[in-house]
């Protein structure tokens, strides 16, 4: 089984992307199932197979540590580790050739907990790769384009698994808009040219500086625009998860 963690900023639409990808693969006859690793969502657009709300209960895990919702999801995020087994043994019933793991909404609460490092390990680090959704409310102006790719670069540092850059609700941007962001990941030089028009506002200063960070890290590249709404974009995810794990083979060599 190949395991694809969905991961991304609160709001970056992972749950509905995880839905419509699951609902994709169905389409084409793909055989996944889904895991859902936050406990503290209140309704999610999939049917969970595997679901982390079975084990951990986000309002008594407040009344036992005496804790606010916020403290709360911390620790739920590390007991998960304790229940990691019974995931795993559910999960392995089902033989799916794909494992969709919806992560918590909270970045942080996945990306830098060492539970979540964990997790990945019981699941198969070998057998992973990563989803990072940038959400283009975040990425419109050229520093906060510079902010989400931070973000995605220290993801995929912590986590240290290959990792698909996609831009999500692409179908809320104007094809100008969306064209502008792809090009800024893909080609350095067009977003070092708008940060230097941008220079007159402060941030730029630090702006440029992690600009040179990223690029040196190699942190450019290709991205992918998606949306659930359309449903843009799912067969590339489903050919850059094939490409990652067996080579690259397309569902139609694979059904043949």
């Amino acid at each position: 089984m190949k395991y694809i963690f969905f991961v991304g900023t609160a709001g970056s639409g992972k749950s509905t992307l995880v839905g419509a990808y699951k609902q994709w693969l169905d389409d084409e006859g793909v055989d996944s199932i889904v895991v859902n690793l936050d406990p503290g969502v209140d309704a999610l657009p999939y049917s969970a197979d595997v679901d982390i709300r079975e084990w951990i209960n986000l309002e008594e895990t407040m009344r036992e540590y005496g804790l606010g919702p916020n403290g709360a999801q911390i620790v739920a995020a590390d007991l998960m580790i304790a229940n990691i087994s019974k995931m795993t043994d559910i999960i392995d019933t089902y033989g799916s050739e794909y494992v969709l793991v919806d992560t918590p909404g909270q970045l942080e609460l996945f990306a830098f907990r060492e539970s979540s490092q964990l997790i990945v390990r019981a699941f198969g680090a070998e057998d992973s790769m990563i989803v990072y959704l940038s959400d283009p409310s975040l990425c419109r102006t050229p520093n906060g384009f510079i902010s989400a790719m931070v973000l995605g670069a220290l993801v995929e540092f912590r986590m240290q698994l290959p990792t698909l850059n996609v831009l999500s609700k692409c179908d809320t941007l104007s094809d100008d808009d969306e064209q502008r962001m792809l090009d800024w990941f893909q080609v350095s030089d067009a977003l070092y040219g708008d940060l230097l028009d941008s220079d007159n506002q402060p941030e730029t200063v630090i702006g440029m500086e992690l600009f040179k960070a990223v690029e040196n890290a190699g942190v450019f590249g290709e991205i992918r625009a998606v949306s659930a709404q359309e449903g843009t974009g799912l067969e590339e995810i489903y050919a850059a998860s094939q490409l990652n794990f067996f080579g690259g083979d397309d569902i139609g060599d694979r059904l043949q």
